[in-house]
């Protein structure tokens, strides 16, 4: 690819930026015809955004390993009210983080949430069915994992309706208000972290994590413990609601695939990847930045310049899935990027 030849328009290549948000996948499709990485301008409010997006499967995977693509921008670490997470940080602060936060997210800590997410589901459910008709997302999607959250990270009950309201609002801003509620959010979990840090030993994972320590002493800070619980509310709650979502729609557009997974419940695992692969809940990775000169499928990326991976395009790449703009919940999906 000539990158001297300018950012491609991608509203011009969907008509228009409402048909590209509406549905991003043929324009995906005819940039990955052209090549694996691109020059890209971005539809949305002025002044619109100029990136390299990266459209190939093999090519997302190459970028998501390649340390010159890094998460921090200099200065930003400085200037990030909520602290240090998974998402924002390179190596080796991000080995650092990982290796802590492992330590206490076990699938042992995962397994003992089962029963409890399975009442809060089933409650949600319960409710739905005196109305007839419900709306999933409202009623089901993003109440749901709210209330997960709200377990994991020990919120206490008196707190927890307090707590919904802002994290809504961070969340899924619909006002102006929505930086206050922020700054609002931060001050509420360091009172919680230093709550627990005060109070008996208990089981939810922000309390764990109070306590993990790495062999050589190393320990969660309180600006990176604040970190975690807000990615684990950012991170968790979109990629469920929109899981959720974009898996119930797939089925109602695929009434045979429904009634495939209605007939053969064993087949609901491979359900569960083919939706992550088709129509996965995360479009694009967050921001990465070129440190330096990237070679990636033959185009270089010059330095300093932002970069996405397209997550959602790279399950839809031929050269990785067979027919991939057929959902089949019979598929091999392994290998999909959802989760990077």
């Amino acid at each position: 690819m000539d990158t001297a030849q300018g950012p491609l328009d991608l509203e011009e290549f969907a008509d228009s930026a409402e048909a590209f948000w509406a549905d991003p996948y043929p324009v995906y499709e005819r940039l990955r015809r052209l090549g694996p990485v691109h020059h890209v301008r971005v539809p949305g409010p002025e002044p619109r955004q100029d990136l390299w997006l990266i459209v190939g499967h093999e090519a997302s995977r190459t970028a998501f390993t390649d340390p010159r693509l890094i998460k921090t921008v200099p200065g930003a670490r400085e200037m990030d009210p909520i602290g240090r997470h998974l998402l924002v940080a390179d190596p080796p602060e991000h080995g650092r983080l990982r290796s802590l936060v492992t330590r206490a997210f076990t699938p042992r800590t995962v397994e003992a949430l089962v029963p409890r997410i399975q009442k809060i589901t089933d409650e949600l459910l319960d409710a739905m069915v005196p109305q007839g008709s419900a709306d999933l997302i409202e009623s089901l999607a993003f109440p749901l994992p709210m209330a997960v959250i709200c377990e994991l990270l020990g919120v206490p009950d008196i707190d927890r309706d307090r707590f919904r309201r802002m994290s809504s609002e961070v969340v899924a801003p619909t006002s102006a208000d929505a930086g206050t509620l922020l700054l609002e959010l931060i001050e509420f979990f360091d009172t919680l972290i230093e709550d627990k840090r005060c109070a008996a030993p208990a089981d939810d994972l922000l309390s764990v994590l109070l306590r993990t320590t790495a062999e050589d002493g190393d320990r969660l800070s309180a600006t990176e413990l604040r970190g975690m619980a807000f990615l684990l509310l950012v991170a968790g709650h979109e990629t469920t609601v929109n899981l959720i979502g974009n898996g119930v729609r797939a089925l109602l557009d695929h009434p045979d695939q429904l009634a495939a997974l209605r007939a053969d419940m064993s087949l609901l695992d491979g359900a569960v990847e083919e939706m992550l692969r088709y129509d996965g809940p995360v479009e694009t990775s967050t921001y990465r930045f070129s440190a330096e000169p990237v070679d990636i499928g033959g185009t270089v990326i010059p330095a300093g310049h932002p970069v996405l991976i397209g997550i959602g395009t790279a399950g839809r790449d031929p050269e990785r899935f067979t027919a991939p703009d057929t959902f089949d919940i019979r598929r091999d999906a392994r290998g999909h990027l959802a989760f990077g």
